[in-house]
């Protein structure tokens, strides 16, 4: 994707089976899970860089002694901060080998040398990266069982309707955010069971050290989890530890958000990502299992292991965002699937050049747009094999050695055109001189193109915004003076907002909404416009369960293509003297390309729950009414 889009965050938990001795023994090092969660959080450190944040649980420790650690951080590395505090801690007693080699001390003594550890890597869709943003949080409390520390990749469409159940139950949320709602109504519900348990046992006549004990043993980790998330609306993957021991995550009904595990007998971990746990344990993925949607695995603290059904699961619709961009590219499926999305653009391509593959220079922009490269690459060469047999057949007996030359010698040209200048990017600032200095954030490679006879394709994993096309590297393309410029995404048009977890929730930021209403004016169709605001407006006081999506009606009238030819239009600078194209995927080749994850709500308008549809009327709304702000 050549615009930044901030995105999901990324989850890291790790549960050591065995006391800290065995690993000592065994690896070198009481430090073998924290080794494994730093490894994690750095392969999926593309899943956040607004904040870091991890905690550890020590099991075993006397009262008094401190058993739960945090660190947390939000500034330019934040991996990196959080790790030097832990490293701090352990350096304190490089000196004495006798001590730090000995996990018995360690653990009464050193931070973070625990057995349960949770790591956090954050994007802050809403705009607030102070450090009281940044996961894990937490909800302390003197009873371990009533103590949580949660971490999540998650959003909620209905953050006024959790907040107000918050305060009907009498509490006073400190904040109206989905992170203090989220932890709160876990945190209340974790509280009852704590009671219900206590009265149970106290009727019992046990003591109240003995109970604390029993309860730890017992509590149903599950039926708190049913309770709480019963009102949730959104995407979620969820991470949290309790205080005695015991952990969870938990995926949403429709799978939106990503959750993935791997256990053996000295270790379960969940991560956002199947290829990190692959990579850092060194297994293959047929090993790492998917959290299933509605689900969660829970690690009670005697180390048993199990899945339990939470909520009903619904029709999957895991985040095809996932596929074509945001998630790392080795996960074996997301490499096949994003070669095809790139296979299935074949014809499109041809058509917008002609067919005329001998005077056209193949790309991509960016480097993550390589993946799709590949899958078009071997679309067009299929084409070019199609179109050498089909001329042989047609030469028969009157082929010669010239025409055995032209036709064999005929194949593809693939150049790397642009490159990225990371370092140039940072160093932009929010001044006059900024459109000039966007121009220059990547370096064209001249030479690469016949002047005014090569048509150039590039390949992009998605056009949102369409700025940086715009302000930058159609600019760029155009000083190699191609005949024409075809800019490819291997996804569909962008046209709704996103409220799951993805930075995309204003209309306006769409260029394929921009372009629809553009042509709804050029026609004259703009009662269609204020046809939807009045509809919108009807239903903002109804529950989100009776919302309709009336912003669909916008793309109505118009095709795809139609849509694209004025995206091009919108986005083609004025000085720029190549013809410009833009060419979209299909849904249906999405669908076919990523069969399995078939969450498609930014390209369809098709939320999977009712709360999305209340978001994009309210953007529809805020964009006619000119407020410049988030719709949920």
């Amino acid at each position: 994707m050549s615009e930044e889009i901030k995105h999901e965050c990324g989850i890291a938990l790790i549960r050591l089976l065995k006391p800290l001795e065995y690993y000592q023994l065994k690896y070198g090092t009481w430090r073998y899970g924290l080794h494994k969660l730093y490894l994690l959080m750095e392969k999926q450190h593309n899943r956040g860089q607004d904040g870091a944040g991890l905690a550890t649980i020590k099991f075993n420790l006397a009262p008094g002694k401190k058993y739960i650690d945090r660190e947390r951080s939000n500034s330019s590395t934040p991996i990196k901060d959080i790790f030097d505090t832990v490293n701090t801690g352990i350096s304190k007693y490089t000196p004495k080998p006798e001590l730090l080699n000995d996990p018995i001390f360690v653990k009464e003594n050193i931070p973070f040398a625990g057995e349960l550890f949770l790591g956090h890597l954050r994007y802050g869709t809403f705009g607030k990266n102070s450090i009281d943003y940044v996961h894990p949080v937490m909800r302390d409390n003197n009873w371990k069982s009533r103590t949580l520390v949660l971490a999540g990749n998650f959003n909620m469409t209905n953050v006024d309707e959790l907040f107000r159940k918050l305060v009907e139950l009498g509490q006073h949320p400190r904040d109206f955010s989905d992170t203090v709602t989220v932890i709160e109504k876990i945190g209340h519900f974790l509280d009852e069971e704590n009671q219900q348990l206590f009265r149970q046992y106290k009727n019992d006549g046990h003591p109240n050290i003995e109970i604390s004990k029993l309860i730890a043993e017992n509590i149903n980790i599950a039926k708190i989890l049913q309770a709480s998330t019963k009102d949730f609306d959104g995407g979620y993957a969820m991470a949290g530890l309790i205080g005695h021991g015991d952990a969870f995550v938990v995926r949403d009904p429709w799978g939106i958000r990503p959750a993935f595990y791997y256990t053996d007998d000295e270790i379960a971990v969940v991560a956002s990502e199947r290829p990190a746990i692959q990579t850092v344990l060194n297994v293959t993925a047929d090993q790492v299992q998917e959290i299933k949607p509605g689900y969660a695995l829970i690690i009670k603290r005697n180390g048993i292991i199990y899945n339990e059904e939470i909520r009903i699961p619904q029709p999957r619709k895991s985040c095809s965002f996932e596929r074509i961009y945001f998630s790392r590219g080795t996960d074996k499926d997301i490499y096949q699937e994003r070669k095809r999305l790139g296979e299935l653009l074949t014809p499109f391509i041809l058509k917008a050049i002609s067919y005329d593959h001998e005077n056209t220079v193949f790309s991509y922009i960016p480097n993550t747009a390589e993946t799709a490269f590949l899958g078009m690459v071997k679309g067009i060469e299929d084409h070019i094999k199609n179109e050498k047999k089909r001329k042989i057949l047609e030469k028969g007996a009157n082929l010669t050695e010239k025409d055995i030359d032209e036709i064999i010698y005929t194949r593809l040209r693939v150049e790397k055109i642009a490159v990225k200048d990371v370092k140039l990017r940072t160093f932009i600032a929010q001044d006059k001189g900024r459109e000039d200095m966007v121009g220059h954030v990547y370096d064209i490679t001249y030479g690469t193109l016949r002047p005014g006879i090569d048509n150039l394709v590039v390949i992009d994993d998605s056009i949102v915004r369409g700025t940086t096309l715009r302000e930058s590297i159609l600019k760029i393309l155009d000083r190699l003076n191609p005949a024409s410029i075809i800019v490819v995404s291997s996804s569909p048009q962008i046209r709704y907002p996103d409220c799951y977890g993805i930075d995309m929730a204003k209309l306006s930021d769409f260029v394929a909404f921009r372009a629809a209403i553009e042509l709804l004016r050029e026609t004259g169709q703009e009662n269609i416009i204020n046809s939807i605001y009045r509809k919108c407006k009807e239903q903002q006081n109804l529950p989100k369960e009776q919302i309709i999506n009336y912003v669909k009606e916008i793309y109505r009238p118009f095709t795809d293509e139609q849509i694209s030819n004025k995206i091009a239009t919108l986005l083609t600078p004025k000085n720029v003297k190549a013809k410009v194209k833009i060419v979209y995927q299909t849904i249906e080749n999405l669908h076919e390309a990523c069969p399995n994850d078939q969450g498609d709500w930014y390209f369809t308008g098709d939320y999977p729950t009712p709360g999305g549809n209340r978001v994009v009327n309210n953007s529809f709304i805020n964009f006619i009414e000119g407020r410049n702000q988030r719709a949920y």
